[in-house]
């Protein structure tokens, strides 16, 4: 028990470092292979910070722990609207120029519904997940046909900053890819190994571990590179990591996992965590979209709501967890 918590630990600490060193080296690969800016930002960092909830959810459904890659996916997109957003917003309102963003806005609402809808029949079968891996592609090809089309937005900007804030010699960017990937592998089949002894241990099923200390921690380096980016002034570059990763948990995390092993989901992943995620997401629209007569922002008051919903869900799950046990 005592070695499985030391490897949820070194696991995560490891996964989020892995996670990082893979994101700056495929940027920056990326960035010498002549890809614009744009999409970079768009396709490259969205990936990449992404990766985490895709090795830890493809190992989890290939060793037949599918409760853990469905709750770290979905864990993860609630974590990044309500934890992640809300406190970047409070550290610094969030100022929302790029238009790109502006139309993946209403594209992660539709790409919520659907996932909604598909588990109305209490099942993630295979069908589904090529409908979410099927989606997943259109979304990509109109991810770069907007990368490549668009020269003056605002994301282009800031991504560009970064880029040259951080230039590194192409090697550099090659050995800290491979490296990045080769750890994330290692720390996600660690942290996998140590969540699920911890669950059989503590009596809590796979799939809360994925909605709590796996969703968190394969969350960090959203809230890392969220922070970083609003501290320099980078709004855009905050708000596109949190809509790129979610686009890709429910679209590529939970598509992938599906494929590789079709899940019952409980009844209460549709009426309380898919609930909350679309409920974040709805919250997400109406502050951040700007409507005729509103700033594209989310304030300080906005980002406080966002997190005390992070909170309230939080505790709402650990009550449910602890009621079951006394």
């Amino acid at each position: 028990m005592t070695l499985a918590i030391i490897a949820v630990i070194f696991g995560l600490a490891l996964l989020v470092w892995s996670a990082d060193r893979f994101v700056d080296g495929a940027a920056v690969t990326a960035q010498h292979l002549g890809m614009p800016p744009l999409l970079i930002g768009m396709v490259i960092v969205g990936f990449g910070t992404s990766a985490p909830e895709m090795v830890v959810s493809a190992i989890s459904a290939l060793q037949g722990n599918p409760g853990i890659a469905l709750g770290n996916a979905y864990g993860s997109n609630i974590a990044n609207i309500a934890l992640i957003l809300g406190v970047t917003a409070l550290v610094s309102p969030i100022v929302v120029q790029s238009q790109v963003l502006r139309k993946e806005l209403p594209l992660l609402f539709g790409v919520t519904l659907l996932a909604a809808a598909q588990l109305v029949d209490g099942e993630l079968s295979r069908g589904d997940a090529w409908v979410l891996l099927g989606l997943f592609f259109l979304v990509m090809g109109w991810s770069i046909y907007n990368g490549l089309r668009k020269k003056d937005d605002a994301l282009q900007e800031e991504v560009t900053a970064e880029l040259t804030a951080h230039a590194m010699s192409l090697k550099a960017a090659l050995i800290w890819l491979s490296t990045g990937l080769v750890l994330l592998i290692i720390s996600s089949r660690l942290l996998v190994w140590g969540a699920v002894i911890v669950a059989q241990s503590f009596g809590v099923s796979d799939l809360v571990i994925g909605l709590t200390v796996i969703a968190i921690g394969t969350s960090l380096p959203e809230l890392a590179s969220s922070l970083a980016a609003t501290r320099k002034g980078e709004h855009d570059i905050a708000l596109g990591n949190v809509l790129g990763s979610n686009l890709f948990n429910t679209l590529a995390v939970v598509g992938i996992a599906g494929a590789i092993a079709p899940m019952s989901v409980p009844e209460s992943v549709l009426s309380r965590d898919v609930l909350c995620m679309g409920g974040l997401t709805v919250a997400l629209f109406c502050f951040a979209y700007g409507f005729q007569g509103r700033a594209s922002r989310i304030n300080r008051i906005e980002g406080a709501i966002l997190l005390a919903s992070y909170i309230g869900y939080s505790s709402y799950l650990a009550f449910t967890v602890f009621s079951r046990h006394v």
